[in-house]
């Protein structure tokens, strides 16, 4: 079975491209990402996991925005120097591109309409574009949040802009992105409530739209799974991590919680937390174990923050998980506080761990994060969950072969 070459852009650590790689059905060309950290998590899983040679050149760090430089090579000072993007695609050819530019900039939460005109990341598209028109792949996946659908930056649909663009170098979309391409990732085995738009480009044809419902409601829909994954199932198993009896420090650390048992799984260590939360943490998950449900409302949520804090907010802080149910979404907000992913078990009186979150997004234990704990969050909340990337490559793949060729 001849494998389809792949290009990653906007790859972050990976989760995209671990998961089209589980496949076993996909060749990695390439993978470009601006960030440093999760250029470093990218390229160690690559080579040690992967066995990707010459990991310098296939890892691509730099700014998408400067195309003719990303394009041709560049020699810069902070991303150093590359051959450029051609070198690899003309050497190796390439079949499917993969990613989305960084979501934050489509998130409902904190929109207001002059950050959105002047926040650049809105136009990011453009530049994936700009690879799709110059590589003419088979086909191409674009993955973002929700918000994406109704972010109006300028006054236009940024749905609407992305159609236009692609019109105008021969791909299409579906029509109807919220009816087709709003994908719950809970459906296919993700032990959260996560959704994403997930838009499939093919280049133009008469059927076009014919052949992507045909990708969503056959070739996609196949891998559903006929029951949603909890996240005790997701989690449960991992080492218990318990509050100490006196905060303490060691090797310049805040200790607040210690394992019950070794462990050889990385990153199942817990972040600090002082006593004050760990009490609250221990109470909100106590009410939920004892079926009290006090704490059940925003409204008692609030006053609860502000008895804890003394501060007055608008919107909960709070939110424990529930173990017989799935997630809620991971975000890369948790490299800022966990303070919404508080552990479900009242005994352990914490928030999650940056293994456990990994779980939650199902990269397997032996993907690790040689990087900061705040930085293996973030990247962690920003990546797509490779078991759903597994079951869209081999979607993918089907629908290439059976219906594109």
């Amino acid at each position: 079975m001849e494998k389809l070459k792949i290009i990653d852009l906007f790859a972050g650590c990976g989760g995209l491209l671990e998961g089209f790689l589980q496949s076993n059905l996909y060749t990695p060309i390439a993978s470009v990402e601006w960030e440093k950290d999760p250029v470093l998590v990218s390229r160690k899983r690559l080579k040690e996991r992967w066995n990707i040679s010459n990991i310098d050149s296939h890892v691509i760090r730099f700014d998408i925005q400067r195309e003719d430089e990303l394009f041709n090579g560049f020699n810069d000072g902070m991303y150093g120097e590359h051959e450029g993007l051609d070198s690899l695609v003309y050497k190796f050819g390439t079949d499917i591109i993969i990613g989305g530019p960084p979501c934050q900039a489509y998130s409902v939460a904190g929109r207001n309409a002059n950050r959105m005109i002047n926040d650049y990341r809105n136009y990011l598209f453009e530049h994936y574009i700009s690879v799709i028109n110059r590589y003419k792949p088979k086909a191409f996946i674009f993955e973002n949040v929700p918000g994406m659908l109704s972010a109006m930056p300028d006054g236009t649909l940024i749905t609407d802009l992305i159609k236009r663009d692609l019109d105008e170098i021969g791909y299409e979309i579906i029509d109807d992105i919220k009816e087709y391409a709003l994908v719950d990732m809970s459906e296919y085995g993700i032990p959260q409530t996560r959704k994403r738009v997930i838009l499939v480009g093919i280049p133009k044809r008469k059927n076009g739209q014919e052949l992507l419902k045909a990708f969503y409601n056959d070739f996609l829909f196949k891998h559903k799974e006929k029951r949603v994954v909890t996240l005790e199932e997701a989690i449960g198993d991992l080492p218990k991590l318990l509050p100490v009896a006196k905060p303490y420090k060691m090797n310049g650390k805040n200790i607040s919680h210690e394992a019950v048992e070794e462990s050889e799984i990385s990153w199942q260590v817990p972040r600090y937390n002082n006593e004050r939360d760990v009490n609250l943490f221990y109470t909100l998950a106590k009410d939920i174990e004892s079926k009290a449900y006090k704490y059940s409302t925003t409204d008692e949520l609030i006053k609860l923050y502000k008895k804890t804090t003394g501060r007055d907010t608008s919107v909960h802080k709070y939110h424990v998980l529930r173990k017989d149910k799935p997630s809620t979404t991971i975000l890369a907000h948790l490299y800022k506080d966990g303070f919404r992913f508080i552990h479900y078990d009242s005994k352990q009186a914490r928030t999650i761990t940056v293994r456990e979150a990994a779980r939650i997004q199902t990269f397997p234990d032996d993907f690790l994060f040689p990087c900061s704990m705040g930085a293996a969050y973030k990247m962690i909340g920003n990546a797509v969950p490779p078991l759903f990337a597994k079951k869209l490559s081999f979607a993918l793949y089907d629908f290439v072969q059976k219906k594109l060729f």
